[in-house]
């Protein structure tokens, strides 16, 4: 579990965030023009070395710049003890580097940190697409990866996926929470907005199948383009079907993008979201008057659940939100899920005695953690963890989102 305190410094691409006792160099890889790693090292002590391929820029940042910084703030109470791994106690040393969301830098990125011996796990690739090209790579080096995208197909066939694990929830589950809610609330035809993509194939297969048993007709599915190909039509075209409800399964910044576009064409009913449409984007400014009163279904991290836990998971999640705040302003909610995978990643070396990638692979696949975004529970059968137990409804109610359930 993880412990909050302040300690070690931590290096990010925004320079350094603290300042404490060793020395920290600074490393770099890559080709000319591509992003630099940014390399955390304790002199003089044996590290857990961790590789994290993330969208620091281009449409995924929505996502993953979030998640870079939740994992910072994570990393230092980590190094603030080390991570005991047998006799020895382990710094750990995180390469964060941007796949600028493209899927083919992220499987390059991949396989240089994988083809490196000293490179003892994966994590990152907020967007289905990064985190697939990372999967055969992953694979073929025998290197642990714990995704933080959404789409069930990244932790299936498992014959295919025996080294990926998958922190976020899963289509089917978010898929029967929101059935519920849109049957408890008298819907009875609903449009489904999905994304193109995995996430989107993933909600397409997961909604169809939960509307039919609780009841609730799907009107139609429409596919939502990117926004810079245009989503008036796709709007236009779910709007047509007059119903009183209208679910987007699509992850930030596409799901504000696509309430807009809705509310621009004319659409006023309810509005019912997947997990993938929580960040910081979707609550800004130019998004509220769209989303106000949407529902979506999220880990129940987001509505501060784990603020009252008074385990050693609530107390780091509660450090987190402080200095997230401290250093970026305001903290909306989302879920840490770069620093759950951390921490599964730091528990599987403590069970393992060792950072052999075998090794920690076996722990990951055996481990249930309570994470600071929901409890996850991996077995040999099962690499996708968060338990639906962990699962909450939300609202968007005066620009912030608040638990109903």
């Amino acid at each position: 579990m993880a412990t909050p305190a302040t300690g070690p410094s931590v290096l990010t691409r925004r320079g350094v965030l603290a300042a404490a006792a060793g020395t920290l160099l600074l490393g770099a890889c890559g080709r000319d023009g591509e992003p630099e790693a940014t390399v955390i090292r304790a002199t003089g002590g044996p590290e857990l070395v961790i590789g994290a391929t993330l969208e620091l820029s281009g449409p995924g940042a929505a996502l993953g710049v979030g998640q870079e910084r939740a994992l910072a703030i994570s990393l230092e109470a980590v190094n603030a003890k080390g991570v005991p791994v047998g006799n020895l106690r382990r710094t750990v040393r995180l390469e964060v580097l941007d796949n600028r969301s493209d899927p083919r830098l992220a499987a390059r990125q991949a396989t240089e940190l994988g083809r490196r011996g000293d490179v003892h796990a994966l994590l990152g690739g907020t967007l289905a697409e990064t985190s697939m090209s990372v999967i055969k790579v992953a694979q073929e080096l025998r290197l642990p990866f714990v995704s933080l995208a959404f789409g069930d197909a990244i932790t299936v066939p498992l014959a295919q996926r025996a080294f990926i694990y998958k922190v976020t929830p899963d289509a089917g589950d978010v898929a029967r929470r929101l059935a519920r809610v849109i049957d408890t609330g008298g819907l009875r035809r609903v449009v489904l907005l999905a994304e193109e993509g995995l996430h989107g194939d993933s909600g397409v297969r997961a909604m169809t199948g939960a509307l039919r048993t609780v009841g609730v007709t799907l009107a139609d599915t429409v596919r939502l383009p990117r926004p810079e190909d245009g989503l008036a039509r796709a709007a236009e075209t779910a709007v047509a079907a007059r119903t009183d409800g209208v679910v987007v399964w699509a992850t930030a910044p596409n799901s504000g993008a696509a309430a807009r576009a809705l509310r621009g064409a004319g659409f006023t009913g309810q509005l019912f979201f997947d997990a993938g449409a929580v960040a910081e984007e979707t609550l800004e400014d130019h998004n509220v008057p769209a989303v106000e009163g949407a529902h979506a279904v999220h880990p129940a991290s987001l509505g501060g659940s784990t603020l009252a836990n008074s385990s050693a998971t609530g107390r780091a999640y509660r450090e987190l939100v402080s200095q997230y705040i401290r250093r970026h302003g305001a903290y909306n909610g989302f879920a840490p899920y770069a620093s759950d995978a951390l921490l599964l990643i730091t528990n599987a070396a403590k069970l393992a005695n060792s950072v052999d990638r075998g090794r920690l692979r076996a722990y990951l696949q055996n481990q249930i953690t309570d994470g600071m975004a929901g409890l996850y529970s991996f077995t040999p059968i099962r690499h996708s963890g968060m338990e639906r137990h962990s699962l909450g409804v939300y609202r968007v109610d005066g620009g912030a989102w608040n638990r109903l359930s």
